[in-house]
């Protein structure tokens, strides 16, 4: 048995291996078409250590970043391969592969980059943050109250790009000696000057559900999926009423921990798969595309996971339910949106119809979804939040221009 484990073992490391060294070779040829970037370009950078596998957060920066190096270049410094190869295949913004940290110096050495923007809390951001003289700013990949929110790794970055007073006020209960006023700038969401594209069915009486739940967490504390508890039995549910057209759109790592879980992701898509076939009208969505607009925008209701989706969502303003998690151990923070939102327990699947026509027909939660989106977000109206995102931008690049004459350094 130990013997059967082992094989298995060394096939996936095997596997692993065969897959970094195709993307690297295929990485290089896509850098050897591109050319070598300008010198002293970009002032602007964005660090990425991860895979593929979490390149969804990426994603969602890359329409506010395109328009960003429209009037300041953006480079993104990736470390992995897969990611790099991923990157600059779609996100349409100037990338450059560094591996090695010997690559990153000689990258700071020819680029002034006053701003590195992170995404994520990867271990490896640490191997950036260690050059001094330009702003480390951490700006995530969504807005939520999970735990991932008030992590005390804040404290390592110069800054803290957040959605707005919900973020500030989380930081606060949550952090010891962090100057939350000093250290944070408010942008709100720029992503939702984006959410464009049109959906792949014809809109018609229908009432669109989307779904959108999280994967299974890493830790108890983060149990935050549904796929498993809710997912199968409401989507059975809505697709069996013949009224609903179901919009389903996994997390990416759904089942990557649990294998359970990701075998009901496997169902449900199933379920749509069959669905459709069964009746060409119905025009359900498995929902993969690499970008997220119309899905935000367009549906009459959403459903999701305790998740920076659930903050998405409510920036619309639209009718939104979040599931409530199963799992005991999962931490939920119920000082914020999740205190007055609209939940939906496992128990209430079943009758899953039911309850979206009260919802949607709540007109007392739809002004509750407009106060907490302020409260969130501040100023939604449309080009807000990339102004204020600009002007932020703006500010550090003012202060480093300051620190640098300041030391007579150019």
């Amino acid at each position: 048995m130990q013997l059967a484990k082992d094989v298995k073992r060394a096939l996936r490391l095997g596997k692993r291996v065969l897959k970094g060294r195709q993307a690297y070779f295929q990485l290089r040829q896509l850098v050897e078409e591109r050319g070598r970037l300008p010198e002293q370009e970009f002032r602007i950078g964005v660090y990425f250590a991860d895979s593929d596998v979490n390149i969804y957060q990426m994603r969602q920066w890359y329409a506010p970043l395109q328009q960003l190096s429209q009037e300041w270049p953006v480079l993104v410094l990736a470390r992995n391969a897969s990611g790099a190869r991923q990157l600059m295949r779609e996100s349409g913004l100037a990338v450059e592969f560094v591996q090695r940290v010997t690559e990153i110096e000689r990258v700071i050495e020819s680029q002034r980059l006053d701003v590195i923007l992170y995404v994520n809390q990867n271990t490896r951001n640490f191997q950036m943050m260690r050059y001094g003289q330009r702003w480390h700013v951490f700006v995530n990949h969504g807005e939520s109250d999970k735990m991932y929110m008030t992590s005390n790794q804040y404290q390592a970055y110069d800054f803290a790009f957040v959605a707005g007073d919900a973020a500030r006020e989380r930081l606060s209960r949550a952090l010891w000696n962090y100057d939350v006023a000093s250290r944070t700038m408010a942008i709100g969401r720029p992503q939702a000057d984006h959410l464009a594209g049109a959906p792949p069915f014809t809109p018609d009486e229908r009432t669109v559900v989307f779904y959108a739940p999280t994967w299974e967490g890493d830790r108890p504390a983060a149990s935050y999926g549904s796929v498993a508890s809710h997912g199968e039995t409401l989507v059975r549910a809505l697709i069996a009423t013949g009224r609903h057209r179901v919009v389903y759109r996994p997390h990416p790592r759904s089942g990557v921990v649990d294998g359970e879980f990701g075998a009901a992701n496997d169902r449900i898509i199933a379920m749509i798969e069959a669905a459709n076939r069964a009746d060409a009208t119905a025009q359900h969505v498995y929902d993969t595309s690499p970008r997220i607009g119309w899905q935000l925008s367009l549906p009459d209701v959403a459903i999701c996971d305790i998740s920076a989706m659930v903050y998405d969502r409510l920036a619309t303003g639209r009718p939104l339910m979040v599931t409530r998690p199963t799992a005991a151990e999962a931490a939920v923070d119920e000082t914020g949106y999740l205190s007055v939102c609209e939940w939906l327990t496992a128990e209430e699947t079943p009758d899953i119809a039911a309850v979206l026509d009260r919802v949607i027909g709540d007109r007392a939660a739809r002004e509750r979804l407009g106060t907490w989106s302020e409260h969130y977000f501040g100023d939604t109206a449309p080009g807000a939040p990339t102004r204020r995102f600009h002007a932020a931008i703006s500010d550090l690049l003012a202060r480093a221009d300051a620190e640098r004459a300041k030391r007579g350094h150019n």
